[in-house]
């Protein structure tokens, strides 16, 4: 695992691509064997029953076996990482922000309309929509002075939504890649993802880059070159080279969870 911190000369996004000539072949045979493991896995816990509700599977469920307190869990946490995600997808096309927090604002109403988080939003005060502003502001600067260009060759895509059924149905898993950059059309691996919280990095970072790394495998039968997690809270970032043991142990975190749903029903 790498780790850098926002002062670090290099770029996140220089950093996520690296030198093209040392990227390996693509690995077009393990999506497979983990898709295997997985159904295998599966059954054994479920068997050949057909479920009337499927048991659904996002990165928030690989996070509730940890003891530790995720910060950002908090209904201001989540506005606050909301924004966030809405200004890495400004970044991502180019756009210029001079008011990170209004534009995130108008870019997230445009998104979403009305739900359950933007009519919290519309109950703040004015003093806690002010704090908010602040805060949202220090981590935009963390974020941009680490993240770099995003040049348009190295088509990066935002949001990316990911979508899997197994076991005929049984289970589905659901994901969002904040950021997606590369092709995969190269005969390199060239897909790198790139993920932001603005909580501080711990376990659950790192089952999240797996899980990330899993699903981008499953969906287009492809390994990528690179998972990572970015923390706007600290400046720190974590990019892992993606192999089939980061995607076995993914594996593993699946089924745990899967285990411990079917457990609870």
């Amino acid at each position: 695992m790498t780790t850098m911190l926002d002062s670090s000369p290099v770029s996140v996004v220089e950093a996520l691509r690296g030198d093209r000539s040392k990227r390996p072949l693509i690995d077009i045979a393990s999506a497979s064997g983990l898709r295997s493991l997985l159904e295998d896995g599966i059954f054994a816990i479920i068997g050949a029953k057909t479920l009337d509700a499927p048991l659904v599977v996002r990165t928030s469920s690989l996070h509730q076996r940890l003891a530790t307190t995720d910060l950002g869990t908090s209904t201001s946490g989540r506005i606050r990482g909301v924004l966030i995600g809405q200004l890495l997808r400004l970044l991502s096309v180019g756009m210029s922000i001079d008011h990170p927090f209004d534009d995130a604002i108008t870019a997230w109403r445009g998104d979403v309309g009305v739900n359950a988080l933007t009519e919290h939003f519309d109950a703040l005060d004015d003093d806690e929509r002010a704090r908010l502003a602040t805060d949202l502001e220090a981590h935009f600067v963390t974020l941009t002075r680490a993240l770099g260009e995003i040049p348009a060759r190295w088509t990066p895509r935002s949001s990316v939504r990911l979508f899997q059924r197994l076991a005929g149905g049984n289970v589905v898993l659901r994901d969002v890649v904040d950021l997606m950059i590369g092709t995969s059309t190269s005969g390199v691996a060239s897909i790198a993802l790139f993920d932001v919280t603005t909580s501080p990095l711990g376990e659950g970072a790192e089952r999240s880059m797996r899980f990330h790394a899993l699903m981008q495998t499953l969906r287009t039968s492809l390994m990528p070159l690179r998972t990572s997690t970015f923390s706007s809270a600290t400046g720190e970032i974590w990019i892992r080279d993606v192999d089939y043991e980061l995607l076995a142990r993914s594996v593993e975190d699946l089924l745990m969870c899967i285990r411990d749903q079917w457990s609870a029903r």
